[in-house]
């Protein structure tokens, strides 16, 4: 039997040949993030907002606090989409704003830029607004398929975190297929989470891979946890931001109903034959004519949209897209514990 032994030296050279590699390791991951910053920056921008500020409760209606401006402030990020100035930030960065200026990162010699800015159009279901700016030599940054990403990727993250310009983090994506709650009440869906560090003011900056393209937009972070960031997905975004931009908002479907969740009993969902445990009980039907629904009624349940089931309200919000409106849409409802399959033709949400 032959034995081999090491030697002090074999270990300094395996350990100085270690440290190498980690270096050259190190001096790639960094290669990476200085590249993605050069390249990402110039498409990131500042948004400056004034907004009228909310009345105190017996103040009287639209009267000013004591003490504040007339105007009061806000700030986030946003990020150029196309040469001719078309920027994507988050619907509450720029919600009932009365003026939006957009500043330009500053270029070689040249200072940094204000712009007026016009508000195109803002979805509060998902948190994307789009406004627009008309400047010369713009640089728009790109789109990546988010359903390419995966837990584990290098995420960079790009904005102003309180106010100070062009900052940088970066991390990997943590989770994907997240929910957020939006301020509508309905549910953002394939939300990407991220470790990046988000602050006040990285909001509506673009979360970015490695090849400096976009995968989401920073919507959101939950201040007691640490490294749970959220991001919308690319995609989603793109889909709503080309709406937005088309028709000024975002078209989806409506049925004039008020609802809530209710459990069905475990004899009830046997005996019908169905995989949900719940389902949405149907508690006012309103007769506006924006949405046929003359054949739904309070105490219904409303178990399946189409070939869909329907377990919560937030169900029907993803199904009651804009390819519903002015479509028979054929609905199973629980009627005294019985399938009913009752008609329906949704209606456009009131924007």
């Amino acid at each position: 039997m032959k034995t081999n032994f090491i030697t002090f030296a074999d270990t300094a050279s395996q350990s100085a040949g270690g440290s190498e590699q980690d270096a050259a390791l190190l001096d790639a991951y960094s290669s990476t993030v200085v590249t993605v910053a050069q390249r990402v920056s110039p498409s990131v921008v500042q948004i400056k907002v004034q907004t009228k500020p909310a009345s105190r409760p017996g103040s009287g209606r639209g009267r000013a606090q004591p003490g504040r401006d007339e105007n009061s402030g806000g700030s986030g990020s946003g990020f150029l989409i196309s040469t001719d100035g078309y920027i994507i930030t988050n619907n509450h960065v720029v919600a009932n704003a009365t003026h939006i200026t957009v500043t330009l990162a500053a270029r070689g010699d040249e200072p940094s830029r204000d712009y007026e800015a016009t508000l195109i159009g803002r979805d509060p279901a998902t948190d994307i607004a789009v406004i627009k700016i008309y400047a010369d030599g713009l640089k728009a940054i790109r789109f990546a398929d988010s359903k390419q990403v995966q837990v584990g990727q290098i995420a960079i993250a790009i904005g102003n975190p309180y106010g100070f310009q062009y900052s940088l983090t970066a991390g990997v994506v943590s989770a994907l297929g997240r929910t957020l709650r939006s301020e509508s009440g309905r549910l953002i869906d394939d939300v990407i989470q991220t470790d990046a560090s988000l602050n006040p003011g990285n909001s509506g900056g673009p979360l970015v891979n490695s090849h400096g393209h976009v995968i989401g937009v920073n919507t959101a972070v939950i201040l007691p946890a640490q490294g749970l960031c959220f991001a919308v997905s690319s995609n989603l975004t793109a889909l709503v931001a080309g709406q937005l931009i088309m028709q000024g908002r975002v078209r989806r479907g409506y049925l004039g109903i008020a609802g809530q969740l209710i459990n069905l009993t475990e004899r009830i969902r046997l005996y019908n034959q169905l995989p949900a445990k719940t389902g949405v009980v149907v508690s006012h039907v309103e007769v506006d004519g924006v949405a046929e629904n003359s054949q739904l009624q309070p105490g219904d349940i409303i178990v399946r949209f189409g070939q869909q089931s329907v377990a919560t309200m937030d169900d029907l919000h993803r199904l009651l897209t804009d390819a519903t409106i002015g479509q028979s849409i054929s609905l199973t409802v629980l009627r005294n514990n019985r399938p009913v399959s009752v008609t329906v033709i949704p209606g456009e949400l009131p924007g």
